[in-house]
This record gives structure tokens, sequence and C-alpha cells, in this order.
């Protein structure tokens, strides 16, 4: 994987009212966007980055493209992805959320067959503070340093790394896994990058409360990781006892029968306390957990 400041990103969807609306942004940022695919839009600009109708236009006139931005319908997100790995693109973040299970299984599947590398579904994005910004984080909340953060939990990342931010804990990377049910990489994957990369020295992993990716990444932790990490697990101390992960299965849920706390809660609280890492009960103690194992 390479993700730097010079990487070529392209944004499919930059037409849509996101993407247009990000895509300025990340340009002022520093991005280097060097051109957006619209269906129909051929020949248009948005914030003088060329729009081309089909991905294999667009590399063929500004070359080879590193990165791509997925802002389209999630039910165009399949065919958006497809055409992007046959022209050659092998770094995809999924902005769009609600994909279609069925989709992101028949997506993964290319993928893998193509070494693609595939960040979301419902992912946030990406952030080197000032470096490089990927996706719809809020880039002001973070700020060079030693700090690699992994969330699977939408915007609960920028709140992190606020925090961090104003303890004068910097971040290294900051990377948003996607909140749907099927994802592209995952925790284990993140946390052997961070666990190689020579600027991150601590990790924080904010995860959701269903547990069975934490208890994944608890048992990874436990066999591999050996800088310290600090993880924080969103609303595992709510007075609601019904199963829950981002706004719409909350709201789902609240919707339908109640259903007992699982056990899956409990195990990868459980897992992540046999693997020696330090859980937060406030993201407000994050910092000074950080602080501590750092020393």
């Amino acid at each position: 994987m390479q993700w730097t400041p010079d990487s070529k990103v392209l944004i499919q969807g930059i037409s849509e009212p996101l993407g247009a609306y990000y895509a300025k942004r990340m340009k002022a940022y520093g991005t280097n966007i060097v051109a957006g695919v619209s269906v129909g839009k051929g020949g248009e600009q948005v914030e003088e980055i060329p729009i081309f109708d089909l991905v294999e236009q667009a590399v063929s006139e500004v070359g080879e493209i590193e990165i791509s931005l997925i802002f389209v319908d999630p039910f165009h997100v399949l065919d958006a992805v497809v055409e992007a790995i046959a022209a050659g693109i092998r770094q995809i973040i999924i902005v769009s959320s609600g994909v279609p299970p069925l989709d992101m299984v028949r997506l993964l599947r290319k993928a893998q067959a193509t070494n693609t590398f595939i960040l979301g579904s419902g992912s946030h994005g990406l952030v080197i503070p000032e470096k490089l910004w990927l996706g719809i984080s809020e880039p002001q909340c973070y700020q060079p340093g030693k700090v690699g953060i992994i969330s699977r939990i939408d915007s609960l990342c920028d709140e992190v790394a606020s925090t961090l931010t104003k303890a004068n804990l910097g971040q290294s990377i900051a990377v948003s896994l996607g909140t749907d049910g099927i994802i592209g990489s995952n925790f284990e994957q993140w946390l052997q990058i961070l666990e190689e990369d020579e600027l991150t020295d601590a990790i924080v992993l904010l995860g959701q409360p269903d547990g069975s990716a934490e208890i994944a990444a608890a048992e990874y932790i436990a066999s591999a990781i050996e800088k310290p990490v600090i993880a924080y697990i969103a609303g595992v101390n709510a007075p609601v006892e019904r199963r829950f992960g981002d706004a719409i299965n909350i709201i789902a849920t609240q919707l339908s029968q109640a259903s007992p706390t699982t056990s899956t809660e409990r195990q990868a609280i459980a897992a992540l306390k046999q693997a020696k890492v330090t859980i937060a009960k406030r993201i407000s103690e994050i910092p000074k957990l950080l602080q501590k194992a750092l020393k």
C-alpha cells in the first residue's frame, strides 16, 4: 500500500453532493485529486478537477491512479469498484454506506483475486495529519504525532483525535474501517500496519459493542502486537439491554423486539483484557492511559 501526499486520487461519484463537497475540501487540504468520474458529466469540472464518464478515460488522460474514493449510490458501488479494479486501481475507499451484503461479498472476492485493498464500505476514510486526507473525516481534529487510531465507529474517530490533540498527543494515522456489516480491511490488517510503522508508538482501537471483530482483534494483539494498545468500546455501558452498533442499527433494534444482551460483549472485553489491552471507560480517559503506556 502507498498512502502518500503524491498519490494520485480519483473520486467516483464526484458530481454527487457529498462527493463534490469533500472533493473541494480535500483538494484545499492538499490531497492530489487528479480526476473525477460521473456518468453523463464527462467534460465538466468540479473545482478545476476534470470529470470523465468512465474510469478508463480518466486513467488514459491523467496516467496511473493509485487510489479511488467511492461516493456513488450504494447500489452502484459494486459496478464502480469493478470498474476501478479493471482500470488498474489497487487502493479503494468506499465512503458510501448501506452497500447490499451480496454486492460486498462479490466485490471482496474480486479484490482478493486482484490483490486490491478495500477500505469500507461506510468508511469515513483515512487521515495522515498535515499530509493526506481521504474521505469525510474532519482533518482539523488531527495533528501529527505518534498515536495510530483504528476505528469501527464513524465520526467517533474525530472526537477521539480531537481529545488527543488537546492533550498534545498527535496522531501518525487514523483510519475508519467502516460501519457496515461486511467490510474490507479489518482490525488485524491495520494493527499489523501500525505495529510495523516506525512513526507509531501506540495504538488506539475504537470498537463496537457487538464484540465479534473486537474478539478477533484481541486474539491478534495477544499473538503479534508489542506496542501498547488502548481500547474504547462505545456503548458497552449503555443502560439498554439491546444489541446495537451504529445509528441505523440502534434505530432498527429499538423498533423491533428487545433481545437480551448476549455474552459476546463480555467476551470481547475479557479477550481484550487477556491480551493486556488497557480499556478506557470514557473517551476523556484515553489521553492519560496513553501517556502512562508511553512512559
